[in-house]
């Protein structure tokens, strides 16, 4: 279950970049990182002043979503009506953060998610959505949740919270220590779970009194719950004054801002605890005592309780950046839904190794040899090394530029951050650094810069105190905040990264770097934080988030992994990076096309079906299915080309001739089809390496007229069918346990052929043919009749594609068909072919059959195949019928008895085949239990095939898993059939993959 939200609203200072995170809130409905249902209102919103507080802004957001609300229901104003059956969710994203220009929300976790739709950087936010929308929310009643994005909080799957009768407003809490409570909120709450006061930084005595039975403290979360009727009367507030002051109605007529908390503002006065008086003289100023009457007046009657969950857990995001990197280089509890992973969407060039466990890696792309120790952090990355990166460091937002300036210099316990900046219409980048144990606000006598006293700072680097604050600025409020250490523009020369690494040198090199320095304007950290262009670092991480991207593609293709590259395809398509993804794409196939093995050859299909999933993505759903007809004319030169062998021709004919179907959405889905036919193509080229294992011997040719018959059981497979189908077959490997049988006492599939005198060949089907009816006869005089063997619909393409797969006829030929059959047989062949089972019955007739004629045209022929031959030889002719197939159908029936058919993940394609004996009896105890029903229904392979080799080259991780069961599921087959025990045997079925009846 999940909550279906009505409204999600996440709110964010004043400053210009209300519309960069209204655009990420879009970019995650689009890949579908809210759900399948996602709220249909999405909105950011501003605060209107720069230190609302969270109360003002909760009001303000529940402002702004009442307004929305109300236009959709045809409202003409503001109506709390709208609140009754709504969910809304406001996160706030709060005050800004020292370790990322983007807040607390926006901050990267090491966090990689296999099963998302769509491949996409994991924030703090996305983990408190889905913690709110799957865990925390579940079974709530309509309302407004309300929860800030300043703290890692974990919740268990199944958190226990009962709803049954509730009203009110509902707070939740976290079990912490109590030593952990000193610095942090509270509740008191009596026995019933009502809350009586809010404790914040209290003593030990106040503490003690919150505590429960365990000693734990339920500790303030930053979470909270108003019912519909409690959410209405807060928003009837927004009209009185000075509560109006919070809403941007308030901004917009004049009225002066106030600052309000949500929790000792607005909750607080819901306490059981709490007398009026009290709580309006708690209040900083008259303002806030009269916003604290009006409060209390509106939300008093309404009881105020507690949720405490078990085994939650929360960590506010501090301004220590020791905390920081602890938080990032620690796995969550165990009751998290994330999975901390030391890289996560980054690229590590060379010697992974070089990454030391307790590290952690978001979002870079790291080449050359690049050593990260424990407890180190990096994020948002480009970098060349050789680099060595100490421990306790985080890095941020340093581009490919840097890496001369960091090598050769060590660090050690040191933030060092690049930040993208905007001073007016200018851009420009600063790089700020501090040191792990910083206090960013305690007064610099007290305090340390990179770690060390003020004063041994001043005396290493020559720096004076007068460079960094103003004289007449009070001592107690020259701190590190206040410190103009950073350069931002100087009037000479570029800056870079070299110009705060200096400060980290010794004297003598401090001394060549200090008037450069000077004479750079330079801002404090306090200075530059308005000047922070989040829309630009926003960009910068999604860019380079695609460029590792395309360097995963490269890898995942090159080193053949089991990889779905379909989310990051997605992704790219959301987020308008498809043609890089696509160029990188066009430079793999490139890369294996022109590589001379078969092996190269075949996976290099794999690149093609992606480009094809990119199609199909652009598509968006719309421009029909994604099976369909590859035959375009104008396709016809790329195809031509990879037919002929001119692969890296071919390659670039289908680049040139995609960019004229990119306009809409019916055009692209047709090219996607002509990808997968291209990619089919090289399938075809791979498997067709099989044909080295068809030997055929010189026999005695039978005489004219005299029939060559053969008959052949149809088969059932016990296990792994599917996992002998090309390209799976050669890429993974296939192992399929097969048994032939026989329907109705008799071998239903067949074919004879017999020479005639007359040059031609007569072709006569009674395949799938209820008895009675007319066969259907084709005869082929000339060349020009075969040309449509690789139709499979065409009239008799499966006998016209076995004569040409045996070399009985050669096509294309210069020399006529009636000359060919003259010279080499004296004269035609007639072929009859029947199969007493319905078409489309799952028992492998098709395949069979090609099998029984090729068989019996090679012995009319004068030709003799063995049947490892003739498996071979089926693979062949199914390729070239372009019907796709793999080899479990001919194993099946065209080898007797019980048996595996095994496949090496290599190429050239080679199919073993094993016969299992079976003991005493057993044949006669399998026939006593079979029973074979038809139902009138048909599923064709044809038809089910695109699929799954469409599955199978998007590497999904369910086809992937499916392929390891299969192909392991028939060692218990095997177990079954040889001991007679039903024991572990046919663990899958059609639940996973396509099976026949």
């Amino acid at each position: 279950m999940a909550a279906e939200w009505s409204v999600l609203l996440l709110t964010c200072q004043p400053g210009g970049c209300v519309s960069a995170f209204q655009q990420e809130l879009e970019a995650r409905r689009l890949r579908g990182g809210l759900g399948p249902r996602p709220p249909p209102l999405l909105l950011a919103v501003e605060d209107p002043w720069a230190r609302l507080g969270s109360g003002g802004a909760t009001l303000n957001a529940l402002l702004v979503a009442a307004e929305h609300l109300s236009a959709r229901a045809g409202c003409t104003v503001v109506s709390s009506d709208v609140l009754r059956e709504a969910r809304i969710l406001i996160l706030h994203m709060g005050r800004d953060f020292s370790f990322d220009d983007c807040g607390r929300a926006f901050t990267c976790l090491p966090v990689e998610e296999p099963g998302a739709p769509a491949e996409a950087l994991v924030c703090n936010l996305d983990s408190l959505l889905a913690t709110m929308t799957h865990r925390l929310c579940v079974g709530s009643p309509p309302g407004v949740w309300v929860c800030s994005t300043d703290m890692l909080l974990t919740v268990p799957s199944a958190p226990g919270i009962d709803w049954d009768g509730f009203q009110g407003v509902r707070v939740i809490a976290v079990p912490g220590s109590q030593a952990y409570a000193r610095n942090h909120g509270v509740y008191l709450a009596d026995e019933q779970g009502l809350v009586r006061n809010i404790i914040y930084k209290g003593t030990e005595a106040q503490i003690q009194q919150c505590a429960g039975p365990d000693g734990t403290v339920p500790l303030v979360c930053g979470v909270v719950f108003f019912s519909s009727d409690a959410a209405e009367q807060l928003l009837a507030t927004h009209v009185i004054p000075p509560l109006d002051a919070c809403t941007y109605m308030g901004l917009d007529s004049g009225a002066p801002p106030i600052q309000l908390s949500l929790f000792f503002d607005i909750v607080l006065c819901m306490a059981g605890g709490m007398t009026e008086e009290e709580f309006v003289k708690g209040g900083g100023d008259a303002s806030v005592r009269s916003a604290r009457s009006v409060l209390w007046t509106a939300l008093r009657a309404f009881p105020l309780s507690l949720a405490c969950i078990p085994g939650a857990s929360y960590d506010y995001m501090t301004t220590s950046a020791s905390d920081h990197i602890r938080s990032l280089t620690l796995l969550p509890g165990s009751a998290s839904h994330l999975h901390f992973c030391k890289t996560a969407h980054s690229h590590v060039d060379q010697q992974p190794c070089l990454l030391e466990d307790g590290s952690s890696v978001t979002n870079c792309l790291l080449e050359g040899a690049v050593r990260l120790a424990a407890g180190s952090v990096m994020q948002h990355c480009h970098l060349h090394g050789p680099l060595e990166i100490g421990p306790g460091c985080l890095l941020s937002g340093l581009s490919a530029s840097s890496s001369p300036a960091l090598q050769g210099c060590p660090l050690r316990d040191v933030v060092l951050q690049g930040h993208h900046i905007r001073l007016r219409d200018l851009s420009c980048r600063v790089f700020t650094l501090t040191g792990r144990l910083d206090d960013w606000q305690r007064p610099a006598e007290e305090a340390t810069y990179l770690n060390m006293p003020w004063a041994e700072f001043f005396h290493r680097t020559g720096i004076r105190e007068g460079d960094l604050w103003d004289a007449e600025m009070p001592r107690r409020s020259r701190c590190l905040l206040s410190a103009r250490l950073f350069p931002v523009l100087h009037a000479c020369e570029a800056l870079g990264l070299e110009d705060v690494l200096w400060l980290l040198a010794p004297v003598a090199v401090a001394g060549e770097r200090l008037a450069r320095w000077r004479a750079a304007w330079r801002m404090s950290w306090e200075e530059l934080l308005p000047c922070l262009d989040k829309a630009a670092e926003l960009g910068a991480r999604r860019a380079l988030f695609f460029l590792q991207g395309q360097r995963k593609v490269r890898r995942v293709l090159l080193g053949r992994q089991d990889c779905s590259l379909l989310p990051l395809a997605r992704s790219a398509v959301h987020e308008g990076y498809h043609e890089a993804v696509l160029g990188t794409l066009d430079e793999a196939s490139f890369y294996f096309l022109v590589a001379s093995t078969a092996g190269n050859a075949g996976i290099a299909a794999r690149a093609l079906a992606c480009i094809a999933e990119v199609l199909g993505c652009m598509a968006r759903g719309e421009g029909g299915l994604r099976s369909g007809p590859a035959a375009n004319r104008e396709w016809a030169l790329a195809f031509g080309r990879l037919e002929s062998g001119d692969i890296a021709g071919g390659v670039r004919e289908l680049a040139a001739e995609r960019q004229k179907w990119m306009s809409r959405p019916a055009l692209l889905v047709r090219a996607a089809r002509h990808y997968e036919g291209a990619e089919q193509i090289l399938v075809r080229q791979a498997v067709m390496s099989s044909c080295q294992f068809v030997t055929v011997a010189q026999a005695e040719l039978p005489p004219l007229g005299r029939w060559v018959q053969v008959a052949c059981p149809a088969r059932l497979d016990l296990s792994g069918g599917w996992s002998d189908t090309p390209p799976i077959t050669y890429e993974h490997g296939g192992a399929v346990v097969d048994v032939a049988v026989l329907v109705d006492g008799c071998r239903p599939i067949g074919a004879r052929v017999r020479r005639i005198s007359e040059p031609e060949l007569r072709l006569v089907s009674l395949c799938g043919m209820p008895q009675g009816e007319a066969p259907v006869e084709l005869v082929c005089r000339e060349l020009e009749h075969l040309r449509d063997y690789c139709q499979p619909h065409a009239p008799g393409a499966l006998l016209k594609a076995a004569f040409i797969c045996t070399q009985v006829v050669q096509f294309p030929s210069q020399k006529p068909l009636r000359a060919q059959l003259m010279e080499s047989f004296g004269g035609g062949f007639e072929v009859h072919t029947w199969s007493k089972l319905p078409h489309g019955s799952g028992l492998g007739t098709s395949s069979i059959l090609a099998g029984a004629v090729m068989a019996s045209l090679y012995r009319a022929a004068g030709k003799a195949a063995s049947t490892e031959s003739l498996i071979h030889a089926v693979l062949h002719l199914e390729q070239r019928l372009t019907t796709g197939g793999g080899w479990q159908d001919q194993v099946g029936g065209l080898v007797p008895g019980i048996k595996i058919g095994r496949s090496k993940a290599q190429l050239p394609l080679r199919v073993e085949v094993e016969k299992i004996p079976v003991p005493s009896g057993f044949t006669q105890t399998l026939n006593d239990h079979l029973l074979l029903v038809y139902t009138g229904k048909t599923r064709l392979a044809r038809n089910l095939l695109q699929d799954v080799v469409r599955n199978w080259y998007a590497r999904l991780p369910s086809a992937v898993q499916n392929a390891d069961a299969l192909v392991t599921c028939r060692s218990s087959a095997n177990v079954w059939t040889a001991t007679g025990s039903r024991r572990n045997a046919w663990p899958l079925g059609a639940s996973r993959w396509p099976w026949g009846a």
